[in-house]
């Protein structure tokens, strides 16, 4: 069996006796229930206080649980409400579309793929939910760029490799795009990423109509274009699946 780290471990055990009980908890309490010395829990516990996932009411002393996992709790169901609400609609995308559907949020300086519908045909495809793709040269990662300030703060911290001959890697040029993006509400992206490859994505916002994440399709070249443009009609179903998306996440009408 793989060792754990056994300060994590209480770490850990302290939140989660945080978690229920009383909720506030002085020291001696924490101390006492873990069965550690008081030096001890108070050392992880100001740890966690610093890190937000620990609060300590100045007039009790007492400890709580923090802002920050709250946070991060709401980030996981907002992730999985968004997965939950897009299921029919990016299905019904890739039958209309003929190709592949991903749906990606921003994750640590990258789009992280958390649905992927197969392309409707009997080829051979690898799911790719868990995946990460570039924010410079993906439509997704574009589309998350132009609208999440977030993202697009990110956008200047990372490493923008240039996969192929066409991929932009400059921030003026990428300011430029990211305008366009936003004028005309959707992004693309032809063989910047993968070779023979091209994508369309549109912006998906939840009720406070904040961006939450991007849908959209990749395909063979030759499907997703004619004659070096994307096709119209994919793009109208790319743009009315993130809306249909937003709106049952309660964004009305865009």
């Amino acid at each position: 069996m793989a060792r754990t780290i056994q300060s994590l471990e209480r770490a850990a055990a302290m939140l989660r006796l945080l978690a229920g009980g009383e909720r506030r908890l002085g020291l001696s309490d924490v101390a006492s229930a873990l069965g550690l010395a008081k030096g001890t829990a108070h050392g992880i516990l100001r740890t966690l206080q610093q890190e937000g996932f620990v609060e300590q009411d100045p007039a009790s002393g007492r400890y709580q649980l923090g802002a920050e996992l709250l946070r991060l709790g709401n980030s996981y169901l907002d992730v999985h409400e968004l997965r939950a609400r897009a299921l029919v609609w990016a299905d019904d995308l890739a039958r209309s579309s003929g190709e592949s559907v991903y749906l990606g949020v921003l994750h640590q300086q990258g789009v992280l793929v958390i649905h992927h519908v197969f392309r409707p045909d009997d080829s051979r495809q690898v799911l790719e939910v868990g995946a990460m793709q570039p924010l410079h040269s993906t439509a997704l990662g574009k589309v998350l760029c132009a609208y999440d300030p977030v993202a697009h703060s990110e956008l200047a911290d990372t490493a923008r490799e240039a996969f192929t001959d066409r991929t932009v890697t400059g921030l003026p040029e990428l300011e430029g795009v990211l305008d366009l993006i936003r004028a005309r509400g959707w992004a693309a992206d032809i063989e910047e990423t993968w070779a023979g490859l091209a994508s369309i994505a549109a912006p998906i916002h939840d009720r406070r109509r904040m961006p939450v994440g991007a849908v959209g399709i990749t395909g063979a070249v030759e499907r997703v274009c004619e004659e070096g443009e994307l096709r119209a009609q994919l793009v109208a179903s790319v743009r009315d699946c993130a809306r249909a998306v937003s709106r049952d996440l309660g964004a009305g009408r865009f």
